[in-house]
């Protein structure tokens, strides 16, 4: 018998889902669609949706602007859970509205901490001596004509 194989990363369907929702919910969360004083006083960006293979669960990655006050922002989002459910199920047209889980982006985190990499002491020391390969010791090879 024929064993299924599980693809190893998310099929086109649910990038597709999952983009959709990120277009959602970062329109309700712009127009301020959601009444809470801590929604209201902070920029929130949604960079990336993950879907469930089942497409019942999609897992927002938000961050505030600046990357300030995160517990509260995720705790707000989590309180207007249900909301945030309807109003992307309005605006997303879906045979079920998935449910929403919120979680902190730490994209921006290991950025920072690969650029910090980028910039120690050993790394640059490592650059300066390396032997270079973009052939500065060869002559021209228009000029041997």
């Amino acid at each position: 018998m024929a064993q299924k194989q599980t693809p190893s990363g998310p099929t086109q369907r649910q990038q597709r889902v999952a983009e959709l929702i990120r277009h959602a919910l970062a329109e309700v969360l712009q127009r301020g669609d959601i009444q809470d004083p801590v929604l209201g006083s902070h920029v929130v960006t949604v960079p990336e949706v993950r879907m469930s293979p089942d497409l019942k669960l999609a897992t927002a990655y938000v961050m505030p602007l600046g990357g300030q006050d995160e517990a509260p922002v995720i705790a707000a989002l989590e309180r207007h859970k249900k909301i945030l459910r309807q109003e992307v199920a309005r605006r997303v047209n879906l045979k079920f509205a998935p449910d929403l889980r919120f979680r902190r982006d730490e994209t921006f985190d290991e950025a920072a901490r690969i650029d910090q990499l980028l910039r120690s002491e050993k790394v640059q020391r490592d650059l300066e001596s390396a032997p270079r390969d973009d052939d500065e010791g060869e002559p021209d090879s228009s000029s041997r004509d």
